[in-house]
């Protein structure tokens, strides 16, 4: 047991790296998403130098998806290297750092360019340095992996400045990269946390199958969708690379059914991990369409993957970690399973939008408020043990 595990009394919001970072990217979830919808519906923008629509892919990438990164990897790595999770004033830095990025983004027009660059920058930079500091200093050279999508994050977000700037990017590059990385996060730790916590599960329960172990099928499967994406994200109109990530979207589908998610529908904990990866499955699938044909708006590939299945598997390991980590059952109570429900119906909605231009506006409107609704019911359920220490052995 970590010392910063033991129960205890008082204020632990900077006891462990999930505590500050999955408070802040569930507020700023739906902050954002609040902004978005203001400045759409208004037609006012932010003294910033992203435009609207730059600003709203930004944050909810760069902001709130790192936000959510950040405190996955920062509570995974000790169980990995063995070592003492970051706690205290780094960790008080660090979540600084990640906040001053978000108001340079807001008011980079009342500053120099540069330097609301470098404000935006200090956070990934510094993420990727303790990431690789702990791994390597724990010697745990099989998740050094983990490194790359980090830097990928950091260098998409460069892209996004240097493209608002005018200097020399190609249109949407940015934004691409870092909705990549984000997927090949989602399929390379979902690989390894989904099929896992499902045997978990059913044995306890005296299944007699249970998913299968990894093997070739896994690695073809990630290997078709992570070439076939970052096709993707440098050329997205190759008939070729649509072919790729058609290809990787069969063979996941074939992986997700091996992890047998029919048989844990009794455990929604579990069940939303299976649908949180079945939404990469049928945004890929959307994307390499949506390349083929005019009939399959891009729009909807884009949503399926962000609102979909980075939405829905961010609620499902924030969920599912705050519970594990605060001492709670691993189990789904009412709040949990509310949260769930509205951030399937908001990524239904935000995807039939791009399908329905009559409809357009209404399910907008009607996405934003079922994800913000999703993410304030975290804040409300969950925010109490996020603040709290533990209150008893780990589950």
């Amino acid at each position: 047991m970590n010392r910063e595990d033991v129960p205890g009394s008082g204020f632990a919001l900077f006891a462990q790296g999930f505590r500050p970072f999955f408070l802040a990217a569930s507020l700023w979830a739906a902050i954002a998403m609040a902004i978005w919808i203001g400045m759409l519906e208004t037609g006012l923008s932010l003294p910033s130098r992203l435009d609207p629509l730059a600003w709203h892919m930004h944050e909810m990438l760069f902001g709130f998806v790192m936000a959510a990164v950040a405190g996955f990897m920062l509570t995974a790595i000790p169980n990995w290297t063995g070592r003492l999770p970051i706690s205290g004033a780094p960790l008080a830095g660090l979540a600084g750092l990640w906040l001053l990025g978000r108001i340079a983004c807001l008011t980079s027009l009342m500053m120099p360019a540069w330097l609301a660059i470098a404000c935006d920058l200090a956070f990934p930079v510094a993420l990727a340095g303790v990431v690789a500091r702990e791994i390597i200093a724990g010697k745990n050279w099989r998740n050094l992996v983990m490194l790359a999508p980090v830097t990928f994050l950091g260098a998409a977000n460069l892209m996004m400045h240097l493209e608002a700037l005018d200097i020399g990017i190609p249109a949407g590059l940015g934004w691409r990269l870092g909705l990549v990385a984000i997927v090949f996060l989602v399929t390379v730790i979902g690989g390894r946390i989904v099929p896992s916590f499902t045997r978990n599960w059913l044995v306890k329960q005296a299944a007699k199958s249970l998913p299968a172990p990894s093997g070739w099928p896994d690695r073809a499967a990630l290997g078709f969708l992570h070439v076939g994406l970052f096709g993707w994200a440098a050329f997205p109109r190759s008939s070729f690379v649509a072919i790729v990530i058609l290809a990787g979207a069969g063979l996941n589908l074939w992986r997700l059914y091996r992890w047998r998610g029919f048989a844990t529908g009794r455990e929604p904990l579990l069940v939303i991990l299976h649908i949180g990866y079945a939404w990469v499955i049928a945004g890929a699938a959307l994307l390499g369409l949506s390349i083929l044909t005019t009939r399959i708006p891009e729009s909807a590939a884009i949503h399926a993957l962000t609102v979909g299945a980075s939405g829905t598997m961010i609620l499902a390991v924030m969920t599912r970690a705050t519970r594990g980590h605060t001492g709670r059952p691993l189990t789904a109570d009412r709040p949990t399973s509310l949260i769930y429900v509205q951030v399937g119906l908001a990524a239904a909605a935000r995807v039939a939008a791009a399908f329905s231009s009559d409809w357009t506006t209404p399910l907008l409107v009607a996405a934003a408020v079922l994800w913000g609704t999703a993410f304030i019911t975290f804040v409300f359920a969950y925010g109490p043990m996020l603040t709290l220490p533990r209150r008893g052995p780990s589950s």
